[in-house]
C-alpha cells in the first residue's frame, strides 16, 4: 500500500510508488542501485513538485539515517549529513563557539535541501546558504559514493543542484567564530522616495515586510552583529513591542526583538527553533532580480498591489550576493529577492502569479527552486548561462536519469 505524503503545506500530495526512509547507509545504497526512479525528500518546505518522483519512483528520505554532525575546531569547519536541520547543526556549532555565516527565516529546514534549491538568509554581503560549502558527499545511481570538493571542476554544479545528481549524504561546511546579533523591527519605511542601498546596507541583514495594501513596508527587520558599527535607521519609526511578520500572528514564535543581543543562530532566522511549525495554510513563490533594479521591480509589483494584496499573506523583501553556483538563483549578480507568502488557494493565487510575472518580466526574474511559478521553462532556463554546464555534469553522474523527475527534465531538456 503507498503511503500518502505531502509537503509541509499540504499543498502537494507526491505521487511515488513507495516512500522509503532507510536506517542505514549499506541500505540506502541498495535502494538507489536498485530503483528505477528516485527522489528525494527534505523537510518537505517545497511547494512545488521538485521532490516529486513520479507514480513509478521511490521517494527517499534520509532522515532514517543516524545524524553526524562532526565540528573540527582548528580548520573551522563542519562535516553535517544531509538530513539535519540547521536549528539542530546551529546549536551544536555553537556549542564549540563557532558560527554559519547566515541563516534562512526558519530553521527547521534540512541542510541539503536547502542548498539544494539556492535557499538563503539575507544581507548585501552574504551569499546563498550553498556558498558556506565546501565539500559534497553524493551516493549516485550505481549506490557508490561520489565527493566533490572546492576547486574541483564540477564543484560549482554540484551543490545547488535540483537532487539532479544524487543523494547528498554529508556536506561539510566552513565556519567563523561565534559572534551576537541584536534585532529591532521598524514600521511603515514608505515606498517613495525609498533609498534601497542605504536601507538594505544598514545592517548585516535586513527584511522588508509589506501585504501590499498600501504603498510602502509595515514592517523593516534589522539584524546587526553586536561586533559592527551601530545601525543608524532614520527612515522610519521603531515598534513599539515584538511584531510577527505576518500581520495579527502572534510574536511569541518570533526571535526576540527590541534590541535584545543574543547568539546568532537565535537572532538572524525570524522563527525559534524550538518553535515547531505545522503544515502551513500558505502558498510561497519567490523572485530573485538584479539588486540594481530594486526600486524599479518594487514599483512594478507596487502597480499590481491591489490584486497581489487580495490573496498574500505577507511579502518579504531581502537582499543576497551573489554566488558561483551554475543553478543558484543568485547566480552572477547580487540580488534582491522578493518573497510572497500567499494564502492556500491556488485556484485564487494562480493569476496573481502570473500577473506578476509579466509585471517582474523586464527585470529577468529567476524564480526560487522549491516554491511556485509559472514561468516557461524555456524562459527560466534562458537565465542560466551555466546550464550546459550542468547539463553534462548530470549526463556524467546519472546517464540514465535516474535522479531526473519531471521537474528537473523540463528545467534541463524542456
Amino acid at each position: 500500500m503507498r503511503e500518502t505524503v505531502t509537503n509541509w503545506a499540504r499543498t502537494v500530495t507526491y505521487d511515488a510508488k513507495e516512500y522509503r526512509r532507510p536506517a542505514s547507509l549499506d541500505a540506502l545504497r541498495a535502494l538507489v542501485s536498485g530503483a528505477a526512479k528516485v527522489r528525494v525528500l527534505g523537510s518537505g518546505h517545497s511547494f512545488n513538485r521538485v521532490a516529486d518522483p513520479g507514480p513509478d519512483g521511490v521517494l527517499l528520505s534520509t532522515a532514517g539515517l543516524a545524524p553526524v554532525i562532526e565540528v573540527d575546531t582548528a580548520a573551522r569547519t563542519v562535516r553535517v549529513s544531509g538530513g539535519v536541520r540547521y536549528a539542530e547543526l546551529a546549536r551544536a556549532v555553537h556549542a564549540h563557539g563557532l558560527a554559519l555565516p547566515n541563516m534562512a527565516s526558519l530553521p527547521h529546514i534540512s541542510v541539503a535541501g536547502s542548498v539544494a534549491t539556492g535557499t538563503h538568509g539575507s544581507g548585501l554581503a552574504n551569499p546563498p546558504l550553498a556558498s558556506a560549502v565546501r565539500e559534497v558527499e553524493l551516493v549516485v545511481a550505481d549506490g557508490t559514493t561520489v565527493t566533490i570538493a572546492r576547486g574541483d571542476a564540477r564543484f560549482d554544479g554540484a551543490v545547488t543542484s535540483l537532487g539532479a545528481l544524487g543523494v547528498v549524504i554529508a556536506l561539510t561546511l566552513d565556519l567563523e567564530p561565534a559572534f551576537e546579533v541584536e534585532q529591532r523591527v521598524f514600521t511603515e519605511l514608505p515606498l517613495e522616495g525609498l533609498e534601497f542601498e542605504a536601507v538594505a546596507g544598514s545592517a548585516y541583514s535586513v527584511s522588508l515586510f509589506t501585504d501590499w495594501r498600501n504603498p510602502g513596508f509595515r514592517q523593516v527587520w534589522v539584524k546587526r552583529r553586536t561586533d559592527r558599527p551601530a545601525v543608524d535607521f532614520p527612515w522610519a519609526a521603531p515598534a513599539a513591542g515584538p511584531m510577527h511578520p505576518v500581520p495579527g500572528m502572534p510574536a511569541v514564535n518570533c526571535t526576540e526583538q527590541l534590541g535584545v543581543a543574543g547568539p546568532w543562530h537565535e537572532r538572524l532566522p525570524h522563527f525559534r527553533a524550538e518553535f515547531t511549525p505545522s503544515s502551513g495554510a500558505e502558498i510561497q513563490s519567490e523572485y530573485l532580480v538584479p539588486r540594481a533594479a530594486a526600486v524599479g521591480a518594487l514599483s512594478a509589483v507596487d502597480g499590481i498591489r491591489e490584486s497581489v494584496a487580495g490573496v498574500l499573506q505577507t511579502c518579504e523583501v531581502r537582499t543576497v550576493a551573489a554566488d558561483p553556483q551554475w543553478l543558484s538563483p543568485a547566480h552572477a549578480r547580487d540580488s534582491v529577492a522578493l518573497h510572497f507568502t500567499w494564502v492556500r488557494d491556488e485556484a485564487a493565487v494562480g493569476p496573481v502569479v502570473r500577473g506578476l510575472e509579466e509585471a517582474l518580466e523586464p527585470f529577468e526574474p529567476r524564480p526560487h527552486w522549491g516554491k511556485v511559478f509559472g514561468m516557461p521553462a524555456a524562459v527560466v532556463r534562458g537565465r542560466y548561462e551555466r546550464l550546459d554546464d550542468f547539463r553534462a555534469l548530470v549526463r556524467d553522474l546519472d546517464p540514465a536519469g535516474k535522479f531526473t523527475n519531471a521537474f528537473v527534465g523540463e528545467v534541463l531538456d524542456g
